[in-house]
C-alpha cells in the first residue's frame, strides 16, 4: 500500500514534521538540524519525474485484476498507475477531505466492503509517513496538520466532526501528538522565509475544495532562529470553494450537455419530461462520481437510455460512470483550465470511444461560468479586510498559493484591490507543507 522510495535518509536528526492533507494532492515535510523544510519525494503519477506531492486518492482494484478472491487497494501515485493499468476496472476514490465536514457520509460500500471515512483517509497518511521515514529516517512523534479556516461540506457542514475525523486518521497512521495549524497560516511561515523585513501580509492559499485567507503582521525568519512571537495572526476566514468547484461549472457547461444533461424522455405515463439533474450534479462533483457506480443506479441509467430521445448520449453517461473515467475527464478539465491561464482560448478533448467530446473554450465564457464563485471569493476577501478594520494600503504583500492562484479572474480579485505590485506567487502545492513544518518547530518545546 506504501510507495516504493528510494535514497538514503537525509543527515542530521528529523526536529519536525509538517501534513499537509490535501482535497487533491498532500504533502509531506520535515525540519532538519539545519533548519530548514524538506519535502519527502515521490514517483511520478504516471511514470515521469519524481514529484513533491501525493496524490490523495485510492484505487480498489477489480478481483478478475489481480487473481485473488479480494480487491487491491493502491494508494497516492501508485494508485494512478495502477488505474490506468487496469484501464479503470476497479473503482477510484478521491477527494476524500471533502466528505470530512460531511454527518451524512458514514461509510460506503466498495466491491462488498464496507469502508468508513478514516478507512480510507488513513492508508493515504500511513504511506505519507512512510515515504518520510524512508528518505528522513526516525520521525519525532508530534505533527503539524494543516486544515482549512473553516471545513466544506454540502449543507451544514460540521466542524468538530471534521476536525475529530481527521485527528482519528492520523492517529491511525501512527502519529500520537497531533496539532492542527490554518493552512494560510502555514503558509505564512514558508513566506517568511523570503522576507527581509516585518510586513503586514495577506496571506490566500486555494485548495480543491476551500480557499483560505488570514492577515498577518509577519517577522523574517532565518533557518538559524526559530521561536519567539514571529507573527501576529490580525484575522483568518475561508470559504468552500476552490479548484474542485471551477472543474464542476466546466463539467456543467461543457461536458454534461454531451452525457444528456437538457435532453428529454418518456415517462412510463407518456409524458415527454426533462433528463433528471441529480446525476450530472454529481458529474459535478468529483469526489461523488465514483459513487454513481451503483447496480441501483446504473439500473437506472440503462432505463433512462431507452426511454431517451437521445439515447446516444445517456449511453455515453453509462460508459463514463460504468468504466470509471472521472479522472481522465478530471485531466481533460485542468487541461484545458491550465490552457485558460495563459491563452484567451483553450481546446477541451475528452475522447474514450465511443465517447467523443471536444470543443474550443473562451476564457470569457470560463470566466462567466465561475462568476459567482468569484464574487463569494471576493465577498470573503472583503469581509476579512472589514474584519481586521485595516485599508488596502497597509498590506504590504499579498502571498498567493494553490493551484487557482493561477486562474487569471482569481489573481485580478487582489490585483484590483492591492495592486499588481504588492502580489507574490508561492509554489502551488507544497508552500502549505514546508511551512507546517517550520510551525512544528517552533512548537517542539
Amino acid at each position: 500500500m506504501g510507495q516504493e522510495i528510494s535514497g538514503a535518509p537525509a543527515a542530521g536528526k528529523v526536529q519536525a514534521v509538517g501534513l499537509d492533507f490535501g482535497t487533491t494532492n498532500s504533502a509531506i515535510a520535515i525540519v532538519g538540524a539545519d533548519g530548514s523544510p524538506r519535502l519527502a519525494r515521490f514517483p511520478g503519477a504516471e511514470g515521469g519525474d519524481r514529484s513533491e506531492t501525493f496524490r490523495s486518492i485510492l484505487f480498489f482494484e477489480a478481483p478478475e485484476e489481480t487473481g485473488g478472491a479480494d480487491s487491491a487497494v493502491s494508494v497516492g501515485n501508485d494508485a494512478i498507475r495502477r488505474y490506468l493499468a487496469a484501464a479503470g476496472n476497479g473503482r477510484l476514490v478521491q477527494s476524500l477531505k471533502s466528505f470530512l465536514a460531511d454527518k451524512t457520509f458514514e461509510s460506503t460500500d466498495i466491491m462488498g466492503e464496507t469502508y468508513s471515512l478514516g478507512d480510507l483517509i488513513a492508508p493515504i497518511l500511513s504511506a505519507l509517513r512512510d515515504a518520510a521515514i524512508a528518505q528522513f529516517g526516525e520521525l519525532p512523534p508530534r505533527i503539524v496538520v494543516g486544515r482549512p479556516v473553516h471545513f466544506a461540506a454540502a449543507g451544514n457542514p460540521d466542524e468538530v466532526l471534521a476536525r475529530s475525523r481527521l485527528d482519528i486518521a492520523i492517529r491511525r497512521a501512527g502519529w500520537t501528538d497531533v496539532m492542527f495549524e490554518y493552512e494560510p497560516v502555514a503558509a505564512a511561515y514558508d513566506y517568511a522565509l523570503r522576507i527581509t523585513r516585518d510586513e503586514t501580509v495577506l496571506i490566500a492559499d486555494f485548495g480543491g475544495g476551500t480557499s483560505d485567507f488570514s492577515v498577518l503582521r509577519l517577522k523574517p525568519r532565518t533557518a538559524a532562529k526559530h521561536g519567539g512571537a514571529r507573527y501576529e495572526i490580525l484575522g483568518n476566514d475561508g470559504v468552500g470553494i476552490a479548484g474542485d468547484a471551477f472543474d464542476g461549472r466546466v463539467m456543467r457547461h461543457l461536458v454534461a450537455p454531451a452525457l444528456g444533461r437538457g435532453t428529454k424522455y418518456r415517462s412510463p405515463y407518456g409524458m415527454v419530461l426533462p433528463a433528471p439533474t441529480w446525476p450530472y450534479t454529481r458529474l459535478e462533483r468529483w469526489h461523488h462520481l465514483s459513487f454513481l457506480k451503483a447496480r441501483s443506479t446504473m439500473l437506472r441509467f440503462e432505463e433512462l437510455k431507452r426511454e431517451s430521445f437521445e439515447p446516444e448520449k445517456i449511453a455515453a453517461l453509462i460508459h463514463i460512470v460504468e468504466n470509471d473515467l472521472g479522472y481522465f475527464l478530471f485531466r481533460s478539465v485542468e487541461k484545458t483550465k491550465l490552457g485558460l491561464s495563459a491563452l484567451e482560448a483553450a481546446d477541451f478533448m475528452f475522447s474514450d470511444p465511443p465517447v467523443l467530446i471536444g470543443k474550443t473554450v473562451a476564457r470569457r465564457d470560463f470566466e462567466n461560468w465561475i462568476a459567482r464563485y468569484l464574487e463569494q471569493i471576493a465577498g470573503c476577501v472583503d469581509r476579512l479586510m472589514t474584519t481586521v478594520a485595516l485599508k488596502p494600503g497597509v498590506i504590504d504583500s499579498v502571498f498567493l498559493t494553490g493551484g487557482s492562484s493561477f486562474v487569471p479572474a482569481v489573481r485580478r480579485i487582489f490585483i484590483e484591490r492591492f495592486g499588481a505590485d504588492r502580489i507574490r506567487m508561492g509554489d502551488e502545492f507544497t508552500s502549505v507543507a514546508r511551512g507546517l513544518a517550520l510551525r512544528a518547530l517552533d512548537t517542539d518545546g
